[in-house]
């Protein structure tokens, strides 16, 4: 999985997640809501990076469907804070749709390794 697609696109959210979160928390944006956000931003990248080193595949799966949960609460707080700040929700709509299109590469990956096993 080395210099794949899904992992350079996580490792980009992440580091996409650590520059907006600095810049929204000088908007004054409330704490608890940047550091959720930063949590699960970042650990989407940290997942899908371990898959790499996963111990086979159902724990490739594991790391993966990790990394979608994650990618899903994401979206929940890029979400949020678009909903209840009075900045612009332009820079939150442009990070949920990364985060919609990191989902969905998450979801096929899952779905095409889980197809993997169950034909094996």
């Amino acid at each position: 999985m080395s210099d794949s697609i899904l992992r350079d696109k996580a490792k980009q959210f992440a580091r996409e997640t650590v520059f907006f979160c600095r810049r929204w928390k000088d908007y004054g944006v409330e704490y608890v809501l940047i550091k959720q956000l930063l949590k699960s931003g970042t650990s989407v990248g940290a997942n899908v990076h371990e898959a790499q080193y996963a111990q086979g595949e159902k724990d490739f799966i594991s790391k993966l469907e990790i990394a979608l949960k994650e990618c899903n609460e994401a979206d929940f707080w890029l979400e949020l804070i678009g909903d209840t700040t009075d900045r612009s929700k332009q820079e939150c709509d442009q990070m949920r749709l990364k985060c919609v299109e990191l989902r969905r590469m998450l979801v096929s990956s899952v779905r095409t390794m889980k197809s993997k096993l169950n034909n094996e």
